[in-house]
Parts: C-alpha cells; sequence; structure tokens
C-alpha cells in the first residue's frame, strides 16, 4: 500500500520546556501590583436590565471597581465587529455587540458587569453579591422558535430574526435532475451546537502605560493580527500601533481563540481606568456558557441519482444557528466554508446550497475545527448510505461509481481539485476493514444479543484559511536567524516542524534559529492558525522567504569571494566557488547587517520577508471506517475499530500529523457520541453548564487508530503539502454515524441523529419494536 515518504521526526523542540513545567501560558505569570477581574454573568437568557445594584460589592475589602456596559459606552467604547464578508443576498445583519451587556441580556451567560479586585478571591467574592434585577421578555430558545410566525424578535433591525441569507449553485439544473431522476434521497441532518473546550481556557492580562498611552495584551490567542484589527478601531477607536497582543504557549484553540471576547476588552479598558495590569482566567461554566459555541447547523438536503446509482444533483437548505450575537466569524461556516466542499469527493453535475443564519437567545456559535466542512460531508455522506439502503445499492460501489478519479476537476460551486488519491483511499480503507468477514462478525455479536455495524465515510477537505500570509527571515547581532511567521501555534509543534524545515533547506543546526509568532510587534502581520492552513500557507511562505534571501546574499557572498554570483554554489550552510573557496551564511548576514535598512521595506541586511496573496486551496482527502457494537438493552454504542487512509500530500513530520488527526478524529467522534450544548426551551438555562453534564470522549470510549498515510502531493505549495488539522473531526462523524445507522438496520432504523448517545439509540429501539 502506497506510504507518503516521512523525515525521521524530530523530537519537539517544545517538550522539553512542557514536560519540564517550564511551558509559559498565560495564567502562569504575575505582574507587580497586578488586579483581577470576576464577571457577573446573565442568568436570564433574554431580560431587560432594569437595575444593577453593586453597593455592596463596591464596599468589600479588596475592590477596586465595579462597571457596567453603560460605562464602557460612556466612554467611548464602541461594539465588537463581525468581520465575515459573504456573497449574501442582502448586507449582513450585524446587531451592537457590546463587551458588557447593555440596556439588555440576549443570552445565558452574557458578560453583564466586572468586578475588579486586589485578588481573584476577593473578586469573586465580591461577584456574587452583585444584584441584577431583569425584566423578563419573551424567550426565543432554538431556531424553529426564531422562525416561527410571529416570533418575538431578538433585534429589531432583523426581521424574523434573520441575520442573513446565501446561496450558490445553478437552482434551475438542479430542479431539472431531480425531476428526471430514478431516484431522489432526502434527509434531515442535524450538526448539533458543541463546545470546543481546548484544555486551556480563555486568560487574559490587559496593561496599560499612562506615559505612552499604549495597551499590551496578553491572551491565549491562535490568531492575534485578526483580533487586533477587531479590537484596535471599531472598539477602541484607535490606531493598531497603540496595542500590542502576545501570546505564550496557548493549550488548544480548535477555532475558538481566533476571535475576540468582550472579556479582552473589558480587561484593557480596566487596565486603562485603573492604571494598573488586570487579569482574568475563565472557570469551566464560563467556558461552557459564555465563550462561542460551533456547529449547530441544520440541514434539509437531498440526492438525485439515475436507475445505475451515478449521481445527478444535490440540494442542500442549511439554517445556522447564530446565537445573540454574531461573533468574528460566525457567518462564515455555512456559507463560504461549507460550498468549498459541498458535495465531497464525487462528481456531482449539479449542486445548489442554500443557508440563512438566525438569531436565537443562546450563545454565539463561531468557527469551530473545520468550519463548515464537517458540516458539507456530513451532508453528502450520509446521503449515499441512505441512498443505498433505501434504492438497493452496496454503500462501498456507490461511492466507488462517483468518485472523482481525474484531475484537475472543477466541482459545481466552484472549488477546482488539482489531485487527489479519493479511489485509492476508499479501496484500502475497505480492504483494512476485512469487510467480506463482517457478516462472520455481525453474526457472532447477535448470538451475544449485540447489534454490530460497519461505517464507511470518505472526505474532502478544503484547507487554506485565510489566503495570504507573511514570514520573516532575520540574522540578529548573536548570529542567530528568527523566522517570524504570522501563523500561530497552538499545540501542533510548529517550532519544530518550522525550524527542522529552515534547517535543512539552509544546511544549519536546529539551534541556529529562532521561532517567533503570535505578537504583534514582532511579526509585521499575520493571519494565525484556522483552516489547517499553518504549513502551505506558514510553511510554504517561509520557504518561499528562505529562498528570497538566498537570492539576496549571493551577490553579496560572491563580492566576499571575488567570484561571479552565477558561479557560487550554496550547501552546507555555506556559498561556494568553482576553486572551493567557501563563506558561510552567517558570515554573509553578518557582513550585511551594517547597510541602512531599506526605506521600501524596513529590511537590514539580508533580512527577508515575503508576503503570499491568493493562495490556493489543498484538498486533502482520505476514507474512514468504523465498526462499532450496540448494546439493545442499554442503547451504548462500543467503537471497536477505526480505520483512516488518508492523503495529506507530503508527510513532513508523521508524529505530528498523526497526532493531529487523532485530535480531530476524537473529537469527530465526541460529536458523533455524545457532545451536545443543551438549552432548557422554557427558561434558557444551560442544562449542559458543566463536566458533569457535557460529555467529552475518554480514552476507554477509544481504540487503537488505525492509520495509513497515502500521499499525492500538491503544486498548490512549495512543500507539496496538505492540511492535516481538520481532517479527523470531517471524516469521523459520518463514519461512526454510518456504522451506528448499519448495526440498527435489521431493525428497520436507517437513520438517527447526532449525538447517538444510549437514550437516543434506546428509543429509537424502543419504537423500532
Amino acid at each position: 500500500m502506497p506510504t507518503s515518504a516521512s523525515t525521521e521526526p524530530l523530537h519537539r523542540l517544545e517538550d522539553r520546556r512542557f514536560l519540564t513545567g517550564r511551558g509559559r501560558y498565560t495564567d502562569d505569570g504575575r505582574q507587580p501590583g497586578e488586579l483581577h477581574v470576576r464577571f457577573v454573568r446573565a442568568d436570564h437568557a433574554h431580560g431587560l436590565i432594569l437595575e444593577i445594584d453593586a453597593e455592596v460589592a463596591r464596599d468589600m475589602p479588596g475592590v477596586v471597581g465595579v462597571w457596567t456596559g453603560e460605562d464602557l459606552r460612556r466612554d467611548g467604547l464602541g461594539p465588537m465587529p463581525c468581520s465575515v464578508v459573504a456573497a449574501t443576498e442582502e448586507p449582513i445583519i450585524v446587531p451592537p455587540h457590546h463587551a458588557l451587556a447593555v440596556e439588555r441580556v440576549r443570552y445565558l451567560g452574557e458578560p453583564v458587569a466586572m468586578v475588579v479586585a486586589e485578588s481573584s478571591a476577593a473578586a469573586a467574592d465580591a461577584a456574587d453579591t452583585v444584584k441584577v434585577d431583569y425584566a423578563d421578555l419573551p424567550l426565543v430558545p432554538d431556531v424553529a422558535a426564531a422562525e416561527a410566525e410571529d416570533a418575538p424578535l431578538i433585534w429589531e433591525q432583523a426581521p424574523g430574526n434573520r441575520a442573513y441569507r446565501f446561496s450558490k449553485g445553478d437552482a434551475q439544473a438542479v430542479r431539472a435532475a431531480m425531476a428526471d431522476a430514478a431516484h431522489v434521497v432526502d434527509l434531515e441532518l442535524d450538526n448539533q451546537r458543541v463546545s470546543a473546550f481546548p484544555l486551556e481556557p480563555r486568560a487574559a492580562v490587559g496593561s496599560y502605560d499612562r506615559e505612552t498611552e499604549d495597551f499590551t495584551l496578553e491572551l491565549t490567542g491562535q490568531g492575534l493580527h485578526g483580533i487586533l484589527g477587531d479590537l484596535a478601531g471599531p472598539v477602541f477607536g484607535l490606531p493598531i500601533d497603540r496595542f500590542r497582543l502576545f501570546a505564550r504557549d496557548v493549550g488548544g484553540g480548535f477555532g475558538l481563540k481566533n476571535f475576540l471576547f468582550g472579556e479582552w476588552v473589558a480587561v484593557l479598558w480596566a487596565a486603562r481606568k485603573t492604571d494598573r495590569p488586570v487579569r482574568w482566567l475563565a472557570e469551566t461554566g464560563e467556558e461552557l456558557a459564555g465563550a462561542v459555541h460551533g456547529r449547530a447547523v441544520r440541514s434539509t438536503a437531498r440526492l438525485a441519482l439515475d436507475a445505475d446509482g451515478t449521481f445527478l444533483a444535490l440540494d442542500v437548505d442549511m439554517v445556522a444557528d447564530m446565537g445573540a450575537y454574531l461573533s468574528s466569524g460566525g457567518p462564515n461556516a455555512a456559507t463560504n466554508a461549507a460550498s468549498t466542499a459541498m458535495g465531497g469527493v464525487y462528481r456531482i453535475p449539479a449542486i445548489h446550497m442554500r443557508s440563512r443564519g438566525v438569531f436565537t437567545n443562546t450563545a454565539p456559535v463561531d468557527a469551530y475545527r473545520g468550519a463548515g466542512k464537517p458540516e458539507a460531508n456530513f451532508v453528502i455522506e450520509r446521503l449515499i448510505d441512505a441512498a443505498a439502503r433505501r434504492c438497493g445499492f452496496d454503500p462501498v460501489d456507490l461511492r466507488r461509481r462517483n468518485i472523482v478519479d481525474t484531475f484537475p476537476y472543477p466541482k459545481a460551486l466552484g472549488a477546482a481539485l488539482d489531485c487527489g488519491r479519493f479511489k485509492g483511499n476508499l479501496e484500502d480503507a475497505v480492504a483494512l476493514a476485512d469487510r467480506p468477514a463482517f457478516d462472520g462478525r455481525r453474526a457472532v455479536a447477535a448470538k451475544d444479543g449485540k447489534l454490530r455495524g460497519l461505517g464507511i465515510a470518505c472526505f474532502l477537505e478544503s484547507s487554506r484559511g485565510a489566503p495570504q500570509e507573511e514570514v520573516e527571515i532575520r540574522f540578529t547581532a548573536d548570529g542567530a536567524v528568527e523566522i517570524a511567521t504570522g501563523t500561530e501555534s497552538n499545540g501542533q509543534g510548529h517550532e519544530t516542524v518550522f525550524t527542522r524545515l529552515a534547517a535543512e533547506r539552509l544546511g544549519l543546526p536546529a539551534e541556529t534559529f529562532r521561532f517567533v509568532q503570535a505578537d504583534t510587534k514582532a511579526t509585521r502581520r499575520g493571519f494565525g492558525h484556522g483552516g489547517a492552513r499553518s504549513m502551505h500557507m506558514g510553511a510554504g511562505t517561509m520557504i518561499l522567504a528562505i529562498d528570497a534571501m538566498l537570492e539576496k546574499a549571493r551577490p553579496l557572498a560572491a563580492r566576499l569571494l571575488q567570484a561571479e554570483a552565477e558561479e557560487l554554489t550554496f550547501a552546507g550552510g555555506r556559498f561556494t566557488a568553482g576553486d572551493e573557496r567557501s563563506v558561510s551564511l552567517l558570515n554573509v548576514a553578518a557582513a550585511a547587517r551594517s547597510a541602512d535598512a531599506s526605506p521600501e521595506t524596513g529590511e537590514s541586511g539580508l533580512d527577508t520577508a515575503v508576503f503570499r496573496q491568493d493562495v490556493p486551496f489543498t484538498f486533502p482527502g482520505g476514507c474512514h471506517v468504523a465498526e462499532v457494537e450496540i448494546d439493545p438493552e442499554t442503547g451504548h454504542v462500543a467503537l471497536l475499530r477505526y480505520i483512516a487512509v488518508d492523503d495529506y500530500g507530503r508527510i513532513v513530520d508523521r508524529q505530528l500529523t498523526e497526532g493531529q488527526l487523532h485530535g480531530g478524529m476524537v473529537q469527530g467522534i465526541g460529536q458523533a457520541l455524545g457532545e451536545q450544548i443543551v438549552y432548557d426551551p422554557s427558561s434558557g438555562q444551560l442544562v449542559t453548564g458543566s463536566l458533569m453534564d457535557y460529555y467529552l470522549p475518554r480514552s476507554v470510549d477509544l481504540p487503537m487508530f488505525e492509520v495509513t498515510f497515502a500521499g499525492d502531493p500538491t503544486e498548490a505549495n512549495p512543500l507539496g503539502v496538505k492540511g492535516v488539522g481538520q481532517a479527523g473531526c470531517i471524516a469521523a462523524p459520518p463514519a461512526v454515524i454510518n456504522a451506528v445507522v448499519d448495526a440498527l438496520s435489521p431493525l428497520g432504523i436507517d437513520h438517527i441523529q447526532m449525538p447517538a448517545t444510549p437514550e437516543r439509540i434506546w428509543r429509537a429501539i424502543a419504537s423500532a419494536e
């Protein structure tokens, strides 16, 4: 079976400090004179704020101040923006989203006031005494209620509680194909609301310099330049050069930490107000209630097939729950992002997708690992399984008949697939699953009173994220080479991989390099981490910057060697002339360092920055197979086996790639089998407000993963790589749900919604009986 060649893994450079307790996370440090914040959060899902009584809190020991949204607004702070650009049918409606609620609250957990005190304990004690008097307003707990006739409006400027309408594709061609089709299969599919829940909660420390009037914000972030752009001008009305945002080590993000939060605004404002550093660390309940959620998309989908099973058309109507406000990137998942992967790895001549964003009295929704691509792939993979079951096709043969196997392939909604090993991945995964012997395994399980199922799902990821990036190569006076990149690690191992690639390209020891990231003063611009973009966008741009730097160094090396530039070769960190005279790159850099900075670029000596724009997508793909066993007495699902055969182009570091894939698969399995944010529909209270109620998968829930990398390198970037960061949670939900449905199929059940909890499965079995 073909596998992509990979370099021997370099031990992660980050691991020594992590394993010896020297990692530095936002809440690890302390600053002299710092204060602490505790937020008072709404315990009503929708209500007018009649009064905030903080008199007791203000008089408590250690309390420096208690402030509300009105205080921030009077001081000139504006609302937080939504920066998504999408070809919606009308302009996206972006209601004012203040850091602290103004006049009314619109979801449980919305920040209403902040208490600033000398210690975290003092702030918490004082916050407990703040009394907020509300006048209840009609509740809109979910999308169905929001779109009901005569539904109460959450925002007057949003008729029908609608934030946007979006459509893409050829509606007429789809209607015609549906009318002529031998088979049309339809499903209602729920990608339920979930929490990203990274291991490290949100945290921030804000500081203000009274002399320079500059702000500094240390935070748990993964897209700092983007957060800065939303924060400086729109909220504070100040130029971005008045702010420095930086992150040290970041303990997971999964999209959540790409966005501007009201807490970031509040700690900076409080730092300016008090002229002291101000620190905040979220608790578990605050993360589940007050951070953005993911997914929350319900789709009505139809697939048209001819009599032989050839796909003719796909029609998808998506309803995206936006929550009470639009987060920074909220509308993107069910518009731009979903359209790039709609239809998956299959030839479908006509596709039409529509989506609409709807406001509800719930926490805002934004990107979560995959953001739109999991939703799109779930649609087609569940439809194919339903078509096979309802129309008498074999699910593998149906996929094989329609899978893209010639390139380039233009998809119906505009994405152009440049390469891929989609058919080979399918064949290899099915072979590893030993499908011919599955009936025997099912029969053995039946003797034990269990239901066994095998689920197959292919996936297409369209990875790119923001289509531009910048990397700088800088030489320091002490002989180090800095790699300053606008992509930002939140646990993936960028420091290791970027360093190794640079060391290989320049023939210098790894210890020569310093990796610089996540600091808006140390990196000129950048587009963070998201969209599985760091290798093809960040490292790919780094390779271009290294090559541009070498071209800049060549004529200077020639002068130092008194040779012609054309006769020089570069290897092992040295320029060599034809007669074997040589000079090291670091010596060339030292000679160039005295040169004046370029007035055009600000670069000095051999320092080189490359800004790369309009970068193509890469299209990772693969096939995953899940085998499950269900206890019909309890509805419990045991995941017995999980196989993945995936194409990520050239594999630079197998260990890190496999780690990223495993993490994504676990999150996808969690969504398939249990994760769900639940609100009480009558009160808007959060039912899953702690880890006692919000399911996260544990190691005992998982088998040993069987992973094969079968690479088809792309020419879309200098490294030939394709993004892996989101793939696992794209493929896992349909693979697992297809397996669950296969197990239930002998009972006449051909569809079940996520999450496939024991209760849901037990009820489906009881209804079938």
